[in-house]
C-alpha cells in the first residue's frame, strides 16, 4: 500500500476517534501512527492533516454543508464527514495535493471504510465543490508557484 495512503488512513482513524470519542488528539495520533508503523516522513504528513483539519473544521464543515445541503453535518456518517474534511483540507486549504488526487484518495478511503453508498456520496460532494472552485484553485496554484520560486 502507498505510504501516503497509509498516512491518510492513520489520519482518518485518528479524526474518527477524536470526533466520536473526544479522546486527546496527541495520544490518538501517536497510537494510530504506531499501529501502522509509519515512517517519520509519513508521521509529519499525518500530523499536518489532523492538525489542519481540526484547526479549520468550522470552515470545512461549512463547505461540506453548502455542497451536501440535504445532509446536516451532525447527521452525516462520522467516517464520511471526516473523509470529506481530509480531502477538502488537502486541496483547498493546504493545497499540497492536486484536487483530482485528493478526490481519488477520498473515494478509495470511502470504499475501504464507508458504507455501500459512501464512495458515491463522497465523490458527488467533492466533484460538485471542485466544479465550482476549479477556476479559483487554478489561479491560486499559479500564484503559489510564483511565490515559492
Amino acid at each position: 500500500m502507498q505510504v501516503r495512503r497509509q498516512a491518510r488512513i492513520a489520519a482518518l482513524q485518528a479524526l474518527f476517534e477524536i470526533d466520536c470519542a473526544d479522546h486527546p488528539v496527541g495520544y490518538v495520533v501517536q497510537q494510530r501512527m504506531e499501529d501502522l508503523m509509519l515512517p517519520a516522513e509519513s508521521q509529519a504528513f499525518v500530523l499536518g492533516i489532523v492538525q489542519g483539519v481540526l484547526a479549520n473544521q468550522a470552515q470545512l464543515d461549512e463547505m461540506i454543508s453548502t455542497y451536501a445541503p440535504e445532509w446536516p453535518i451532525e447527521q452525516m456518517a462520522i467516517i464520511d464527514r471526516n473523509i470529506l474534511r481530509i480531502a477538502l483540507f488537502e486541496f483547498l486549504i493546504d493545497q499540497g495535493t492536486p484536487p483530482k488526487v485528493a478526490i481519488n484518495e477520498a473515494v478509495e478511503l470511502a470504499k475501504m471504510f464507508g458504507s455501500d453508498s459512501s464512495q458515491r456520496f463522497v465523490n458527488g460532494v467533492l466533484g460538485a465543490l471542485l466544479s465550482q472552485k476549479a477556476p479559483a484553485l487554478k489561479r491560486g496554484r499559479r500564484r503559489k508557484r510564483v511565490d515559492t520560486s
